[in-house]
């Protein structure tokens, strides 16, 4: 693997962690979206990677996984969405689960940006060896 092909894969890398970073801040940031009883609940987004094949190598995202649309009901009869029994559906997303799933996304983020910087530094000492 060449100097160019670190910095590819972990650019590949960077860019799985960053839609991971996207579908988790989606999933906090509507953790407490309420519907009526008779819609569907947010639905909890979970990004799907997968190696790369060909080439250099690295990762890719697959897809989008989907979480349950059932979510769970919370009576609230106060609230202008709860139905004849008081009931409204919220998301099934657990707080703590995506709080952990965020710092690991952030962290491999970071480690892959780590392996470009490292690389580019890499190859810049390259350059200077060739110039002397």
């Amino acid at each position: 693997m060449t100097i160019f092909g670190a910095i590819g894969i972990a650019s590949t890398g960077m860019t799985v962690h960053r839609k991971w970073l996207d579908a988790v801040s989606d999933n906090l940031s509507n953790a407490n979206t309420v519907r009526s009883s008779d819609e569907a609940a947010f639905q909890a987004r979970y990004v799907v990677a997968q190696e790369m094949t060909g080439g250099d190598g690295g990762v890719q995202v697959a897809g989008i996984a989907l979480g349950s649309a059932e979510g769970r009901m919370v009576y609230e009869p106060d609230h202008p969405l709860a139905d004849e029994e008081g009931y409204v559906r919220y998301p099934d997303i657990d707080m703590s689960s995506q709080m952990t799933q965020l710092i690991m996304a952030q962290r491999g983020y970071q480690a892959n940006a780590a392996v470009v910087d490292r690389a580019k530094a890499t190859y810049e000492a390259a350059l200077q060896i060739g110039r002397s």
